[in-house]
């Protein structure tokens, strides 16, 4: 059985000690397509060699920098085929700003598993600590995992919430690149998913996928750049659901609604007649 959730459910996950440096920060940055306004001093922040400002949703990636093998879905309890998973949704929580350079360390649980009948959802939770002690951030994740349910699990929480009723504050488009999925992976995030057409075919898809995680920073750069001038250290909090597929060089469409701290979005696709593909997103921000 895959799934066993009498071992899964609460299982410690293997801790992680990890490093990062400016460079690293500014390929992720340009993984988001970062630059595209190079002339643009709130754009160039995200790129500075020494003292690059960090986007929030760094803590994605900062694990997996040196990561050139592609993922496993291998916990205790939990052992899945890669070709039957897609992340489901996301969320950090950070704590101070993250620097431009640092090590930490990570420590992790399996926090929630539900039984979706005809497949499962797997929640990991994280917290990361640097290395003054203090704690970074708090990622937590979930990954849908198609065919694995009935395991006789609960069902587990409906999280969608509704959007505002009124006309967005902001709707804004944010264009991604044909390679920006090769370029991404450079992250650390091998899953040929995103760069095998062959697998992606297998997986069910016409073509290789843009990262869901990738998807996710685009937004919250869309975000940071529209409301907040640009100033990522003002972002204390990012989640979102993953709604739909996003290929690369297709066009992000992002309706924002702001309230008070906290901005609500909803990302489709342009090229799709806006379907969706990120859902129940929630920006908070300080003053």
């Amino acid at each position: 059985m895959p799934i066993d959730p009498k071992v899964a459910l609460g299982a410690a996950l293997p801790t992680q000690e990890f490093a990062w440096t400016p460079s690293d920060v500014q390929l992720y940055h340009l993984g988001l397509g970062a630059g595209a306004r190079w002339t643009d001093p709130g754009e160039l922040r995200y790129l500075d060699d020494r003292e690059p400002q960090v986007l929030p949703t760094f803590a994605t990636v900062a694990h997996t920098l040196r990561v050139t093998d592609p993922p496993k879905v291998s916990f205790p309890g939990v052992e899945i085929d890669l070709a039957k998973v897609v992340h489901a949704s996301q969320e950090i929580v950070t704590h101070r700003p993250i620097p431009p350079s640092g090590k930490a360390t990570g420590t992790g649980r399996i926090s929630e598993i539900w039984d979706k009948g005809s497949a499962a959802v797997i929640v990991q939770e994280t917290t990361v600590t640097g290395s003054d002690g203090d704690p970074l951030w708090t990622a937590r994740s979930s990954i849908f995992a198609k065919g694995e349910g009935g395991f006789g699990g609960e069902r587990g929480p409906s999280t969608k919430s509704e959007l505002p009723d009124r006309a967005p504050d902001f709707d804004v488009n944010t264009p991604t690149l044909p390679q920006q999925a090769l370029l991404y992976r450079l992250c650390g995030d091998r899953n040929p998913l995103h760069s095998d057409p062959q697998f992606a075919r297998a997986a069910g898809f016409p073509n290789p996928i843009l990262h869901g995680l990738c998807t996710y920073g685009l937004v919250c750069k869309t975000a940071t750049d529209t409301v907040l001038n640009s100033d990522a250290a003002r972002v204390t909090g990012f989640r979102g659901r993953f709604a739909g597929v996003l290929y690369p060089g297709e066009t992000i469409r992002s309706r924002i609604w702001l309230d008070n701290n906290e901005l609500t979005i909803v990302a489709t696709v342009v090229e799709r007649e806006n379907a969706p593909v990120l859902g129940d997103v929630k920006l908070t921000f300080t003053a």
